[in-house]
């Protein structure tokens, strides 16, 4: 049923600049609908300068939850009262939950990611894994590999931040019993890993292959073999050209609308307490994105 705003209805939303291409809205108060709830979930453009001022207006306003997206994800700690123990092992927050005006960040980017390869039937537990790129993705992607008890985590990014991935790789060797290293993300580096190490699990991190980029790839189709898991956390265009070449090579594949879908259901469960319609939020990010395309 349609459920109008009233001084009742409980407001949860996005912070981010740019907002406007935003699928969580859509996602969200689809979700809300089915659901029957009184909620209602609006995007706010904020700047960085203005980021401490939203948390306080989120307070005042008694918001009940927000998304963070770039560039807020690490700013908006300091302005936070606590942190669930992922999120503070990550260093990044894309979900505030509001108690009564305590405020608690998460990170479902990262549990996001493990659930939607689990329910793919994937385990990480034991395997080996190779991760393309050191930025927030890779940071949320890896860390929560490393939670899930992968043996090995080769973490590649480009020359310009290659330090990135070496403080990932420490930090992970610190707090895990994962043996995490960190290599320049170049195409023999690539052939040497792979040649090396029977990875179970590779994951772009990286924007590559992203619209408008979209005949782009950060892997050569010839250095993907049957029996990969390749999991692009890009997910616009629904498939990427690394997942086509993986489809025609034999490997499985993992769609980034899986990602975007199961965080946004793990937010919508932190905010309301009831399980979320994942396949009616699935399927309305992938109308969206296929409305964009046509």
């Amino acid at each position: 049923m349609d459920i109008g705003v009233t001084g009742k209805t409980s407001i949860c939303g996005l912070i981010g600049d740019p907002v406007e291409h935003t699928m969580s809205p859509a996602m969200h108060n689809a979700a809300y609908r089915q659901m029957g709830l009184d909620y209602v979930y609006l995007p706010f453009r904020v700047r960085a300068e203005e980021l401490g001022k939203a948390i306080t207006g989120m307070r005042a306003l008694n918001l009940r939850g927000l998304n963070v997206t770039i560039p807020h994800k690490v700013a908006v700690i300091p302005v936070l009262d606590k942190l669930d123990p992922l999120a503070e092992k990550i260093g990044a927050v894309n979900t505030i939950v509001n108690d009564n005006g305590v405020l608690t960040g998460h990170n479902t980017d990262a549990t996001g990611f493990l659930r939607a390869l689990l329910e793919k039937g994937i385990t990480p537990e034991g395997k080996n894994a190779l991760v393309l790129g050191a930025g927030g993705a890779s940071r949320a992607v890896s860390l929560i590999l490393a939670d899930s008890g992968v043996e090995r985590l080769e973490i590649l990014n480009r020359l310009e931040e290659l330090d990135w991935a070496h403080k990932l790789a420490a930090s992970i060797n610190q707090s895990y019993q994962t043996n995490a290293k960190a290599s320049e993300l170049t195409r023999q580096e690539l052939v040497d890993i792979m040649e090396r190490t029977n990875f179970d699990i590779l994951v772009n991190a990286t924007s590559v292959g992203m619209t408008p980029d979209v005949d782009n790839t950060p892997v050569d189709a010839d250095l993907i073999q049957p029996g990969l898991v390749v999991f692009d956390v890009v997910y616009n265009p629904l498939k990427t050209r690394l997942l086509r070449d993986a489809e025609a090579a034999g490997a499985g594949t993992v769609s980034g609308i899986e990602m975007l879908a199961w965080q946004g259901a793990l937010a919508f469960e932190k905010w309301t307490g009831q399980e979320a319609p994942l396949d009616l939020m699935r399927n309305k990010a992938i109308r969206l994105l296929e409305k964009h395309a046509d």
